[in-house]
């Protein structure tokens, strides 16, 4: 359900954390994905979850 590739899911992320999540536990917990994963698929392009931003920068 989630994308693949690292940029796309940069995007697909950050637009559920933006428009329908208060933080990244919540959006794994309900979309059923692993919360390590996107992390370290978004660590990959350099990009690291900010929790007072709520999203990827």
């Amino acid at each position: 359900m989630i994308p693949k590739d690292p940029v796309m899911l940069l995007s697909f992320i950050n637009l559920k954390l933006r428009d329908f999540y208060g933080s990244l536990e919540q959006l794994c917990e309900d979309l059923a994905c692993s919360e390590t994963e996107i992390i370290d698929k978004l660590d990959s392009i350099d990009y690291h979850y900010d929790k007072e931003k709520n999203q990827f920068v």
